[in-house]
């Protein structure tokens, strides 16, 4: 009797936390459904037919494809021969790494100021998404090609050999490539200043006027109520950030794929291969962002 009424209560304890669990986390699993149902009727099965590519080499012949089996061939040649791919994949993923906190830094400034009160905010809030909306693709080629992008000091005060000569050359190349490109990356900010300001809206203005009575200055209520109400939007835009730059117009990584993609000698397979070598990064990078926001949050709740 005893053991058949322990039962019972673990099954009640699982079905409250069941319950507890959907109504925490049922409203977002909803607003992800939409995505999840369009992943699994038109992504699975390509993603797992390239996936399937990658352990082969692909010809295209008159009678169509030909596939050949490699094993992990296509990823010990990208690794080990390729002379090309790891030098670009790592360089790019050096810039990404240093360019997260410049674009996340930067968004949640401009959030601080565009959140106060003062005329006009309206039109400031659109000046900063409006590249979001004009700088696609084509737009950032052109720019690019045209050299606007780049920031004229570094050719006039010499920057480049005071880069190499306290940093090192290792570390040169991609703070002089961000250094180039920080005009655009700035640009990128628009959803993340837009984040940024959602997330501060969450934060009541009881507690800071609570503090303001209690006699705290503004940089004192920024450090202990805006930034531990922003930690979530700081890594939610983390995760942005890394997509969007992931899947940047002008990645040098994307290129080769496209490149290798068409080559007789490499082909589909290979640049399969190299997709999938970069999409294992990218899902590394994430997991850290995940884990360490998943940390931030626990000690939020512990304090």
């Amino acid at each position: 009797m005893s053991a058949a009424s322990s039962q019972d209560e673990r099954k009640l304890r699982l079905r409250q936390r069941l319950l507890r669990v959907l109504e925490e986390q049922g409203l977002g699993y909803l607003f992800m459904a939409p995505w999840a149902i369009g992943f699994f009727v038109f992504m699975a099965i390509p993603l797992g037919w390239s996936l399937y590519l990658t352990f082969n080499k692909v010809i295209l012949t008159p009678d169509g494809f030909k596939y050949t089996w490699r094993g992990f061939g296509n990823f010990h040649d990208a690794i080990l021969v390729d002379n090309t791919f790891p030098v670009n994949l790592l360089t790019y993923v050096q810039e990404v790494i240093l360019m997260i906190p410049i674009i996340v830094i930067f968004a949640l400034f401009v959030a601080l100021l565009l959140n106060q009160r003062f005329p006009g905010r309206f039109l400031f809030r659109a000046i900063f998404f409006l590249p979001v909306i004009f700088a696609t693709g084509q737009v950032l080629t052109e720019l690019f090609s045209q050299g606007a992008g780049e920031l004229p000091f570094i050719d006039q005060y010499n920057i480049k050999p005071l880069v190499n000569q306290y940093i090192g050359p290792k570390m040169a190349e991609p703070i002089i490539n961000i250094l180039g490109k920080v005009v655009i990356i700035l640009w990128y900010s628009g959803v993340q200043i837009l984040i940024f300001i959602a997330g501060f809206q969450t934060i009541s203005r009881s507690v800071y006027e609570a503090v303001r009575i209690d006699g705290a200055t503004p940089w004192e209520s920024f450090w202990k109520i805006t930034l531990p109400g922003a930690v979530p939007f700081i890594g939610l835009n983390a995760i942005y950030t890394i997509v969007d730059l992931f899947t940047f117009p002008l990645n040098p990584v994307l290129e080769e794929v496209r490149d290798n993609m068409f080559k007789p000698d490499t082909g589909y397979g290979y640049a399969s291969a190299l997709a999938w070598i970069y999409f294992v990064i990218i899902l590394a990078l994430l997991g850290v962002v995940m884990w360490l926001l998943h940390r931030a949050t626990l000690r939020r709740r512990r304090a």
